[in-house]
């Protein structure tokens, strides 16, 4: 009871670490408003894109085909992104379709432009970040170590999306207070989700985590196809695409490096 205790503090723990990169993007953005330009911003979206990419691609999907099979992979895979498009889907209408663009090629509404806009993108951050926590909590099951490229790569990417984000919540005339609250909310429930993620899952079928894997992959995909890239893209920003290049080698380096 004690050991598992200690895993479950030591999953939370990663779960924290790598969405502090949430937190720390929210702090830089409110602290130094006004001075990152679009381009500078759009830069580190495409960045943490590539970054998120070569997470996808070279760990997550590979350990969800390896462990559960074509099936489970697919299945899950497609589940993920169609529940994702669909709760993303309906939180644009609510007012959280940009959430994560910062506010200089399309604003987020304020909440007397959208009333209830607030809670929409409060939800829309949460709905960002949880496969990620999930995949953190999956890895650890059946012994498994947390993958450093893994924590490092949401790391990485979280950074500019809570960059995004933040600076764009303040253009909108968002308080300083609602944006640390509402990242610092978040950092706890990735924790606790990746806590939930080893917990739930420990004692099932090899082919529900893959499953699961694959689902949350699936999701990070579609948050990134939907929320990340057209900030990343927004005025075909020079060089986007070899910094997306550049974001995507950092992290397959790290995946690939000895532990």
């Amino acid at each position: 009871m004690i050991l598992k205790l200690q895993i479950l503090a030591q999953v939370a723990l990663w779960g924290l670490l790598a969405g502090s990169g949430l937190l720390i993007g929210a702090v830089v953005a409110v602290t130094l408003y006004g001075r990152f330009s679009h381009r500078i911003i759009a830069a580190t979206m495409g960045f943490g894109g590539g970054v998120l990419i070569a997470v996808l691609s070279i760990q997550l999907m590979d350990s969800a085909y390896d462990d559960g099979g074509p099936i489970a992979a697919t299945t899950g895979f497609l589940l993920g992104a169609t529940a994702f498009s669909t709760i993303n889907w309906r939180l644009a209408k609510n007012g959280a379709r940009h959430r994560n663009r910062c506010g200089e090629c399309v604003e987020q509404p304020s909440e007397a432009e959208h009333k209830g806009s607030g809670l929409a993108i409060a939800v829309g951050a949460v709905l960002d970040g949880i496969p990620e926590s999930l995949v953190i909590g999956l890895s650890l099951l059946a012994g498994e170590n947390i993958g450093l490229g893994l924590v490092a790569g949401f790391f990485l990417s979280n950074v500019p999306q809570g960059l995004s984000s933040a600076s764009g919540m303040k253009k909108a005339g968002r308080s300083s207070k609602y944006i640390f609250s509402l990242w610092t909310g978040i950092l706890l429930i990735s924790g606790m989700a990746a806590a939930a993620g080893y917990l739930l899952l420990g004692t099932a079928n090899p082919a529900i985590p893959a499953t699961i894997l694959a689902f949350a992959a699936g999701g990070v995909l579609a948050m990134l196809a939907e929320s990340m890239i057209p900030e990343a893209f927004a005025d075909a920003q020079p060089f986007t695409g070899l910094i997306t290049v550049v974001g995507f080698l950092v992290a397959f380096l790290i995946i690939r490096l000895p532990v």
